[in-house]
């Protein structure tokens, strides 16, 4: 497997899953939705927590359009949802666009620090959001280890 940067290519350790070359930015993104995780694992409050695990969702998501999409050319196009995006470009992560999409409205009320879910709805999409992550690292043949379990601060 390598990591496609401009004109040169890196090897990365990875599973090959037919992807052939997985591009740097796609990694980024797969690097920053760990870190998000993270910070969503280690967040004082529902909310922070919630708002921390859909966007690492949703840099996940973003790094599977990076590999997987085609460049339009110099026209853009309409802005559209990455949930939106995500289930014409790799059909297999219909269900979990669905599922992300349905949260966004939650997720900006919570990055705007409204308390408005509960301490079982953010540990339940912080796992739901690893659980994510780790299809995105199957399907871009890139290593994954989940990083919860011991973090998760309510479960009842």
């Amino acid at each position: 497997m390598s990591i496609q940067s401009g004109a040169r290519l890196r090897e990365v350790p990875a599973r090959d899953r037919g992807m052939g070359v997985v591009p740097l930015a796609a990694c980024e993104l797969m690097a920053s939705a760990r870190r998000s995780l993270t910070e969503a694992t280690l967040a004082g409050t529902p909310h922070e927590r919630y708002a921390s695990a859909h966007l690492s969702a949703l840099r996940a998501a973003a790094a599977v359009l990076a590999a997987r999409s085609c460049p339009q050319g110099k026209r853009r196009a309409r802005v559209r949802s990455v949930w939106a995006v995500l289930p014409e470009t790799a059909a297999e992560f219909s269900e979990w666009a669905a599922f992300f999409a349905a949260g966004a409205r939650k997720r900006a009320s919570a990055e705007a620090g409204i308390p408005c879910v509960t301490h079982r709805e953010a540990d339940d999409l912080v796992r739901d959001a690893d659980a994510f992550i780790a299809r995105v690292s199957a399907f871009l043949g890139l290593p994954h280890q989940s990083m919860l379990i011991a973090g998760l601060r309510h479960t009842g």
